[in-house]
């Protein structure tokens, strides 16, 4: 009877014990360093068959953009891989900045946004805040992501700063010309142009000549007196929009805003020239509510055909393409802006130290930049960033003009990495709206410009 007694409380005694082990075990969560969660491969990486986030959800501010739309359709595959769900909001370009700024503020761990894109205008802010979270270690135990598969100029721009890993590129948006070849084609225009400039008609090798078909090809083709096809649409409205179109025409004409010491250069004899020509062509051969046209605007103007050129961003030919969404299906090209290099434009994935679930955050983000999601994406019509997908048979056969694509971005300059990037955008976007407005000249509004940007650098 006695030693039934001792067996049952020693029996007891250890149930008890396993019992309280088993409380004390914590649930999987972001490490306060960020870095993967220990007993997890790779944070969890996509091939694992446990699904050690089951059940988890998270949170992605986003771009309203057809990439976002494309991660969209792909999620289903990825909660049924991991168990994650993923909330993704998506809002205007105009309203994420806002709405990111608190939420990275919040405090570790506390924020509501899971895993971020960052705009390359944010890097520098983002960065030297020290909101975001070193991806090296991370990377360095990933299976499906390496910083080496990308375009070194998108790893440049939303992937390293002073050599570590704070971004992975998510898309591009460079800029390039895309413009009409049934114009270009046409004879009577061809005859009228050889008679008036005494050469053929050809894509030009510079801002100058751009400007100058730009004008040419402004006119009314019915007769009625009202020009009905403007040589470029311009994309006029403060400050975003008309300083990243205008820094096409700069950076194609050897100019940029800052020196490689970080002094000005923006109203250097390249400057003044440049601005001259872009108020030039906004004045005419754009429509004339361009001081105030956005993207929307300027891709009505293209896609209902009334347009015969406009800088934009690469991936709008395959928008341009699309039959329910535009009048010049197969009529069009995308090319580098001419002259020389255009603006670099892109986003980079990143998780915010103030994220509730850094883990969950790097498995999405290793599962979407995956090669094999990766080329989906592309095939749908996203943006790539990956060298690899550039490269791939199957998405050469669908966008055979990829091949150039991937030069427009190889190639491209990168808007330059500050704290204070918005500022310097706002600086600039007003100094370009007082000159294609009339009031002010090129020379003064970036000398103005000028004093305001030399406050702004990091150095």
């Amino acid at each position: 009877m006695t030693k039934k007694i001792i067996i049952v409380s020693v029996l007891a005694l250890l149930i008890t014990s396993m019992l309280a082990g088993c409380a004390k075990t914590p649930a999987t969560k972001a490490p306060e360093s960020g870095q993967p969660a220990a007993g997890t491969e790779a944070a969890g990486a996509p091939e694992a068959a446990e699904k050690p986030f089951d059940g988890v959800t998270i949170n992605i501010l986003m771009e309203a953009v057809p990439d976002t739309d494309y991660i969209k359709e792909l999620l289903p595959e990825f909660t049924a891989k991991t168990g994650i769900t993923v909330n993704i909001e998506d809002v205007n370009y105009a309203l994420m900045h806002e709405k990111l700024v608190p939420q990275l503020t919040a405090g570790e761990g506390s924020g509501s946004y899971d895993a971020l894109v960052v705009d390359n205008y944010w890097v520098g802010e983002f960065v030297n805040a020290g909101w975001l979270y070193p991806l090296d270690d991370r990377l360095a135990a990933s299976k499906t992501v390496n910083l080496d598969d990308y375009l070194p100029s998108m790893v440049e721009m939303v992937g390293k700063v002073n050599d570590v890993a704070y971004m992975i590129p998510f898309y591009n948006y460079s800029m390039a010309l895309i413009y009409r070849t049934d114009l270009m084609e046409d004879p009577a225009l061809q005859a009228e142009y050889k008679e008036k400039f005494g050469k053929d008609l050809a894509m030009p090798a510079s801002i100058p000549e751009y400007v100058e078909l730009s004008k040419f090809m402004t006119r009314d083709t019915n007769g009625d007196g009202q020009i009905d096809i403007y040589g470029n649409a311009m994309q006029g409205l403060r400050p975003d929009p008309t300083v990243m179109e205008f820094l096409n025409y700069l950076y194609a004409m050897g100019g940029r805003i800052y020196n490689e010491d970080g002094s000005v250069a923006i109203n250097n004899e390249i400057g003044v020239e440049t601005l001259t020509l872009y108020a030039d062509a906004m004045k005419n051969a754009a429509p004339p509510g361009s001081p105030a046209y956005g993207f929307d605007e300027t891709y009505a103007m293209m896609a209902q055909g009334q347009a015969f050129s406009y800088i934009t961003y690469n991936w709008m030919l395959v928008q341009l393409n699309d039959p329910a969404k535009s009048a010049v299906v197969d009529k069009i090209k995308v090319v580098r802006v001419p002259g020389g290099a255009g603006l670099l434009g892109g986003w980079g994935w990143a998780i915010p130290k103030s994220s509730p679930n850094s883990d969950a955050a790097w498995e999405f983000i290793q599962w979407v930049e995956s090669f094999p999601i990766a080329k989906q994406r592309a095939i749908m019509g996203g943006s790539p960033t990956r060298s690899d997908v550039f490269a791939d048979p199957e998405v050469l056969a669908k966008y055979n003009y990829y091949d150039e694509v991937e030069k427009i971005v190889a190639e491209a300059v990168m808007f330059p990495i500050l704290s204070r990037a918005p500022q310097v955008v706002e600086v600039l976007g007003i100094a370009i709206s007082n000159t294609t407005a009339g009031n002010s000249t090129p020379k003064d509004a970036l000398n103005n410009a000028a004093a305001q940007l030399a406050e702004l650098t990091d150095k």
